[in-house]
């Protein structure tokens, strides 16, 4: 069974850092074969930066399940996603429902679930728009990104670090950048999905309001988990306390 990794805006597979290899090692023994954890880049991201980044989250979803064909991978998988990516495995669990045996949405959100004012809170759009106007300066780029969506400080300067050579070798364009954030805004869920469903929220989440995560639960009847402190990148915060989530739910049912 292949657990498929999905990040958020502008982010790509080593933004997940070691979360891969950790949730394979907390997830219980799969039967028959070994668990494969794998984070794919979504189109303007990663390995496929040069590539312009489709205008919906649809078509983003399609590149992904092609990403899997041409590695061979048969469905179905499990899908674990934050934020964008956790609407493009909303899109693909709606409209594929036999490729997709479960999923984990991590802090993301989607109309009609959640405002505008809610799913990018309104003391970010400032520091966005100088993210925005300053995309081509790194430093101050990364560093803005890491306050808004990281309450964990303690490697902060690592971090920034890691991702600003991360954005040297794969840099995202600030078109690519706009169609993301345009997709995302976009985006309409117009049913749940048939998978069991996990969420994963952050009560003290900066950039999405946690009510996104709440309602999408209560809608879905979803299982939930609150984090009490971690940010918007609840992986990278917690990592520990989301595998341990994963794993128990998984092995529950």
């Amino acid at each position: 069974m292949s657990w498929v990794l999905l990040r958020g805006l502008t982010r790509e597979a080593r933004h997940w850092g070691g979360f891969a290899d950790q949730l394979a090692r907390a997830l219980p023994p799969s039967s028959p074969g070994a668990t494969r954890v794998l984070a794919l880049d979504l189109p303007g991201n990663g390995v496929f930066h040069q590539e312009a980044s489709p205008a919906s989250v649809a078509a983003m979803a399609d590149f992904a399940r092609a990403q899997l064909q041409a590695r061979g991978l048969p469905p179905p998988y499990r899908l674990l996603a934050m934020s964008l990516g956790g609407m493009v495995a909303a899109d693909w669990a709606l409209r594929h429902p036999r490729e997709v045996d479960r999923m984990v949405l991590i802090n993301t959100s989607m109309r009609p679930l959640g405002s505008i004012t809610e799913r990018l809170r309104p003391g970010n759009w400032l520091p966005l728009a100088m993210v925005a106007a300053r995309w081509s300066d790194p430093q101050f780029s990364e560093r803005t990104i890491h306050a808004l969506t990281c309450n964990r400080a303690s490697q902060r300067e690592a971090d920034i670090a890691a991702w600003m050579q991360i954005r040297q070798d794969a840099p995202v364009t600030a078109a690519n950048a706009w169609r993301q954030l345009k997709a995302a805004a976009a985006f309409t869920m117009t049913a749940p999905p048939s998978c069991p469903t996990l969420v994963l929220s952050s009560a003290a989440d900066h950039l999405v309001h946690p009510r996104c995560s709440t309602r999408l639960a209560q809608a879905w009847q979803a299982a939930h988990q609150i984090h009490p402190w971690a940010g918007h990148d609840l992986p990278h915060d917690d990592p520990d306390w989301a595998c341990r989530r994963i794993a128990g739910w998984v092995e529950a049912s």
